[in-house]
């Protein structure tokens, strides 16, 4: 026996290696990674994956990000690719009409459009449409491209019709400024 078991009476001996048992996992295993991507992919989030009881802390998958490169990859593009789910799910929405049914006092039935829902619809739709555009922005991005890239640089293209017409400007005030 072990110095630290020596210690411990047989009776909660038992007790604490069923407590080590409980409780999530810290540890990383390749298991966990693959389906916390594969769910991120799907469109859950990743505080929604932690709250899983066999699913680690959220603050335990940072760290796996910071300590696995392999890891970090394989999330950087299940992130990008939820952007793609959270398209797909914009047009499922977006086709979803919110109904409500109503009874009236003599027991007679009718749907309407729910307004709460299309509210409700509208806002999940905006919240993806966000998301998405800062997990994808050049696919999703509402960004205008003003600076140049190495893909599109821009080029300076001097104009001396400008500066011309700048220089007669300054020699009729000089000549308005002289009389």
């Amino acid at each position: 026996m072990s110095r630290n078991n020596l210690t411990i009476p047989p009776s909660q001996r038992f007790e604490r290696k069923q407590m080590a048992k409980m409780g999530r996992p810290t540890i990383y295993t390749d298991e966990l990674a693959a389906e916390i991507c594969r769910r991120i992919v799907e469109g859950e989030s990743l505080t929604r994956i932690c709250k899983d009881d066999h699913m680690p802390n959220v603050s335990s998958v940072y760290l796996w990000l910071f300590k696995n490169k392999d890891f970090s990859n394989q999330y950087a593009c299940a992130r990008e690719d939820q952007a793609d789910t959270y398209s797909d799910q914009i047009v499922d929405i977006g086709e979803e009409v919110p109904m409500m049914v109503i009874t009236d006092e003599d027991g007679k039935v009718t749907k309407r459009v729910d307004p709460a829902g299309i509210q409700r619809n509208r806002l999940r739709v905006d919240a993806r449409k966000w998301v998405a555009s800062k997990l994808k922005p050049k696919k999703y991005g509402e960004r205008t491209t003003i600076a140049g890239d190495k893909d599109a640089p821009l080029e300076v293209v001097h104009s001396t019709v400008l500066d011309d017409t700048i220089l007669n400007i300054e020699r009729k005030l000089q000549l308005q400024n002289e009389e």
